[in-house]
């Protein structure tokens, strides 16, 4: 059920059009104060606003409140109620964003028309932000290595299974990202993807937001409510307050709700895919999360991995990030050079997906403007004082004998070409230009761990 949020200061004119609303099939939200209603907007974002211009006894008024929506809520259409005869102050509504205005006195049949037309309008936004997103996320799905390909090939598994998932796997290397692509590929594409980052969720306001609540200003859905028919993502679950964990315990069990101050149970038909990249025994035997709960979540498994699993993912992955930054900031549009490839594939990457992404931009902002992308302009710290790198010879390198630091590079360098690889000993020895029989050997002698790939 679609949300309005009511701002006014005036008791009766809130409970009038809360009315008319609701005869529409709409849930509404009331709030009398500046204040109250920004955080009214700030916890739960209503789909419409119906704002009142005139505060009396307050330091803001409806204007301030617009700008404000607007700056930071703008796909939220806003319907302004002004005085009869004050028609330039709906001219500056309009004009600082307002989807429409509607004169006092208002009549019902007056106040439906615009309020259908400002929803439609939203629901409209909706769908082209979550096609957008879906989009963006899903063009993100890139690799060739084995890695890259078993995980999409259980992502494909499950996705019809409407099973609970979870994924673990490193920050940053897109778990959230595998979750949109088993709602785009299930039977429940066309429902909602609802994400609850319980990092970022006010622990006092958590279940209100969750579960909803009801009261005399009407009915206000929760985020397990709005997932009805779509697919719900908890991500990071280790962040889940254990005070809460019970209650998802409930509605997994029951797969139904109770909202705050609500008398009666609500049938919710959601599938569950959650994430994280904690060690969720130690979690467990901490205390700090559930047992019951973790193993209703963990029903299948499923392990992202990071991009030190995947290097040779990373070009393919570095150009779709240069083209996505270059055409979002108006960058030349650069390609990365073969020693800048095999620079990135080398590097560590702690923050995964999101590190690289940083790396590229920084390359496209910082490096020249024109020509490949080389090496030298790959700052994995942000600090380049602007001339070619130089690579300076290892102090330790100095008081060795020649034939042991020629050995010691010999390692290193055979280390770093292996870790490239991903371990693949055949691709390492056609790239380096040996046998792999030799490079067996070659390792034995530096004292190099064998392997078997």
């Amino acid at each position: 059920m679609s949300e309005i949020l009511i701002i006014d200061d005036d008791v009766d004119i809130c409970n009038v059009l809360s009315a008319i609303i609701k005869r529409e099939g709409y849930s509404t939200r009331i709030s009398h104060k500046p204040e109250e209603a920004l955080a009214a907007v700030s916890q739960r974002s209503p789909d419409l606003i119906i704002l009142d211009i005139n505060f009396k006894g307050f330091k803001m008024d409806g204007i301030d409140i617009l700008k404000i929506v607007k700056r930071d809520y703008p796909d939220i259409p806003l319907v302004i109620i002004t005085a009869k005869g004050k028609i330039e102050i709906a001219v500056r509504a309009i004009k600082l964003g307002a989807y429409d205005f509607i004169p006092k006195p208002f009549n019902a049949d007056e106040i439906v028309v615009v309020i259908e037309r400002g929803m439609e309008t939203s629901r409209l936004r909706q769908e082209l932000q979550t096609l957008k997103i879906q989009s963006d996320d899903l063009s993100l799905m890139i690799g060739s290595s084995p890695v890259y390909r078993t995980l999409v090939g259980n992502l494909d598994r499950v996705a019809n299974a409407n099973s609970r998932v979870l994924l673990s796997g490193p920050p940053g290397s897109g778990k959230e990202l595998a979750a949109h692509y088993i709602h785009s590929n299930s039977s429940r594409a066309n429902g909602k993807f609802v994400s609850v980052n319980f990092s970022s969720i006010d622990s006092e306001g958590i279940e209100e937001t969750l579960f909803g609540r009801e009261d005399r200003d009407g009915i206000a859905k929760g985020l397990l409510e709005e997932a009805d028919g779509g697919v719900l993502f908890f991500e990071e679950i280790a962040e889940m307050p254990i005070s809460i964990q019970s209650k998802i315990v409930h509605f997994l069990v029951k797969e139904s709700i109770r909202r705050i101050g609500g008398e009666k149970s609500i049938t919710c038909d959601t599938r569950v895919v959650s994430s994280t990249s904690r060690d969720m025994n130690a979690e467990i035997v901490s205390g700090r999360f559930r047992n019951d709960l973790f193993h209703r979540l963990n029903v299948v498994p499923i392990s992202v991995p990071g991009l030190d699993k995947r290097r040779e993912d990373i070009p393919a992955i570095a150009d779709y990030f240069i083209n996505r930054i270059s055409q979002s900031q108006g960058l030349p549009l650069r390609k990365l050079s073969e020693e800048a490839n095999t620079h990135l594939q080398s590097m560590d990457w702690p923050g995964n997906l999101r590190q690289l992404r940083n790396v590229i931009e920084r390359a496209l902002i910082l490096g020249n403007q024109e020509g490949d992308i080389e090496a030298r302009e790959i700052f994995d710290d942000g600090v380049s004082n602007g001339e070619e790198s130089k690579i300076a010879l290892p102090r330790e390198f100095l008081s060795l004998p020649l034939r042991e630091a020629r050995e010691k590079f010999e390692s290193e360098y055979l280390i770093a070409q292996i870790k490239r690889y991903g371990g693949n000993i055949s691709r390492t020895s056609e790239f380096v230009g040996m046998e792999r029989s030799a490079l067996h050997r070659k390792m034995r002698h530096l004292g190099m761990a064998p392997s078997n790939t």
